[in-house]
């Protein structure tokens, strides 16, 4: 048996060997430091046993899958004690996760007091150095085995299973786990792991389902490494949208009012209407779009017409009922169909194409309670959204330039390097949920593909994440906590024109079907605003700030020169007030940073003798005294352009 290293070198044996075997015969060191192998482009366990030829590449904690095997292990480990702590719970899943791992139960909810006890508990199970061990039993026996153990979740996992699947379980010590692997070979190479929180899960997801308990935890190789880990935690709760937005008066939520319902505070207004002029100053005046204002809500039979009652209603607020009400209304969830019959009003030549709708929307969408959270996923939201009405041949180069207008967006609010592009599919193997043919389906992702490809984007394939209608482009983003989210969608639509029977006439006089692009310049205002709260941890660019300059007066002396560099600034749009307050300036400064205004103007006897200001910002800290028509010739030219200036002042 020839075996081929990653490194490109080989080892021969005359017999059968485990990875484990192999990793010690290359060294003990790196026997120390595995975590899993990977045979052929597969990973498997350390325990798997090579008979023939392969290519096989040791895995440690610095590989993906190596991480993922030691945090795997690790939730073992918490499953063991949790079981020593808490006999009655009851096992659910316990998988690795990117930010390391979780286990759900059936127990009580637990505190942070039980968190400490159970990482107590796990340390000493790692001191003990249990050796892991591999077994398997058939089907039968296994549900036998786990019904004697008392676990009826792991019963019903095995019960999904085929009957001819192979059912493995690890044990370390006495305690046993339904799981298919990978593990490290003991628990004594777990060193340095933290659990981080709990919270409630419904089993397998599913709201109808018990409620169960989440511990989330995570695991390194290295101790600093683990360190390192929670630090970020804690800049992960200074960035926190739902904190901060709340703290910066942005938003808040009311229990009566309802979930995904955010009210938004003068602050987040002023920040939402700067993007909303913006965006729509931007597509009307440089990208050549028409601005449209439909209604909220529309009759059941717009939605039947356009495949949303069949494909989309469970997510739509519906108002009536359709057996006892002679009118249905619903809450619109999208705007596409309204802007249809603005196209359809007149009749249109080939001439008149492309033509760009644009409309800034408010939407409705029943999304599930447990999928809530702040302003990334709301019931009412309000979003940048555009229809495009175009001519077959005027297609591909309309889709690159909403692209580029995406870019362009992404590139002013500075978050150009945080995203991903996902070329997002139907799913053939459920042709129910689609409209339309294979072949045009083929085609048109093989357009989008193309484009991607030409304009040299770095872009994954996902399948089943198409709208029922076509595929699309999604610019996804992460939280600070990891959850993906979509940013701004561009979807290609070669089917919806016929079922609204929207036509233009051709150079021949004949009637042709247009082609349809539904798209996002910025996206969703609301997550918008949530995804740049969390990116610059409040410290937005100038130009977005609620609050731009602050003007501190040294004493009460001096409120009147403060209120004429007040009204000087204002009459320039510049949002500004003046701390009058007897307070001292230090403490007014400290204020001025804890809002995280980035501009004061300090003024006292030399700045009004002089008819100047000394200037102190969040960027360079004490920029001294300048004239006030250079500060705000300055500050003007800093909102117009957009400008995100460098940090460079601590401002702790």
């Amino acid at each position: 048996m020839i075996i081929t290293l990653k490194d490109g070198s080989q080892k021969e044996y005359s017999g059968a060997k485990s990875v484990y075997e192999i990793a010690q015969d290359i060294s003990e060191g790196l026997a120390r430091a595995a975590c899993a192998g990977e045979v052929n482009g597969e990973v498997v366990d350390l325990r798997t046993v090579l008979s023939e030829d392969c290519a096989l590449n040791i895995l440690t904690a610095n590989d993906p899958a190596g991480l993922s095997a030691l945090r795997h292990t690790t939730s073992h480990v918490m499953a063991e004690a949790v079981k020593n702590l808490f006999p009655d719970a009851k096992l659910a899943i316990g998988p690795s996760i990117e930010t390391g791992f979780y286990y759900d139960f059936e127990v009580q909810p637990f505190s942070r007091e039980d968190l400490d006890a159970i990482e107590k508990e796990m340390k000493k199970i790692i001191k003990r150095g249990e050796q892991l061990e591999r077994f398997t039993l058939p089907r039968e026996e296994a549900i036998a085995f786990m019904r004697e153990r008392n676990e009826p979740y792991k019963v019903q996992l095995i019960e999904d299973l085929p009957e001819d699947a192979e059912i493995s379980f690890y044990r370390q010590g006495e305690f046993v786990d339904l799981c298919a692997g990978p593990h490290l070979m003991s628990t004594k190479y777990i060193k340095a792991f933290k659990l981080i929180s709990s919270s409630g899960a419904y089993w397998r997801g599913d709201e109808h389902n018990t409620m169960l308990t989440r511990i989330y935890g995570t695991a390194f190789s290295k101790k600093d490494e683990l360190n390192a880990y929670l630090e970020h935690l804690e800049d992960i709760k200074k960035r926190d949208h739902n904190k901060l937005g709340r703290e910066m008066e942005l938003f808040t939520t009311v229990d009566v009012i309802g979930q995904g319902l955010p009210l938004l505070m003068p602050n987040g207004v002023i920040m939402l209407k700067e993007l909303q002029r913006w965006i729509e100053d931007l597509e009307d005046n440089e990208w050549g779009y028409v601005r449209t204002k439909t209604p909220l809500m529309a009759k059941s039979d717009l939605y039947k017409i356009s495949g949303h009652w069949d494909h989309y209603k469970d997510g739509m607020f519906v108002l009536g009922d359709e057996e006892k009400d002679k009118e249905v209304f619903a809450l619109r969830p999208m705007t596409c169909p309204f802007q249809y019959y603005v196209y359809k009003f007149k009749q249109r030549s080939y001439r008149d194409l492309p033509i760009r709708y644009g409309e800034t929307s408010t939407l409705f969408r029943n999304e599930e309670s447990g999928e809530m959270h702040g302003l990334t996923r709301v019931r009412q939201f309000t979003i940048s959204e555009g229809h495009l009405i175009v001519r077959p041949d005027q297609m591909v180069e309309e889709f690159k330039n909403c692209i580029a207008l995406a870019q362009h967006c992404l590139k002013t609010l500075g978050v150009e390097e945080d995203v991903t592009y996902h070329l997002s599919k139907w799913d053939p193997d459920n042709h129910e949920k689609y409209i339309g043919e294979p072949e045009v389906w083929e085609e048109t992702e093989g357009h989008i593909r193309r484009i991607l490809q030409e304009l040299n984007i770095n872009f994954v394939e996902d399948v089943g994440e198409a709208a029922f209608y076509g595929p699309k482009v999604d610019i996804n983003a992460k939280n600070v906590y990891g959850k993906e989210d979509t940013m701004i969608t561009i979807q290609w639509d070669a089917l919806i024109a016929e079922q609204f029977d929207m036509y233009y006439i051709d150079q021949n006089g004949e009637k042709q079907r247009p082609y349809i692009i539904h798209r996002t310049s910025m996206g969703c205002y609301e997550r918008t605003l949530a995804w740049l709260t969390e990116k610059y941890a409040g410290l937005f660019p100038t130009w977005l700030c609620p609050e731009q300059v602050r003007i501190i007066p040294i004493s009460e002396k001096y409120a009147d020169y403060a209120r004429s560099i007040q009204e000087s600034l204002k009459k320039n749009l510049i949002r500004c007030s003046v701390d009058e307050r007897s307070e001292k300036m230090g403490y007014k400064i400290r204020e001025a940073r804890l809002a995280r205004v980035p501009y004061m103007l300090v003024v006292g006897q030399k700045e009004q003798e002089q008819g100047v200001v000394s200037v102190r910002s969040r960027y360079l800290g004490d920029e001294g005294q300048q004239s006030l028509d250079d500060f705000i010739n300055a500050i003007c030219k800093e909102i117009r352009t957009k400008e995100i200036r460098k940090i460079e002042a601590d401002n702790s």
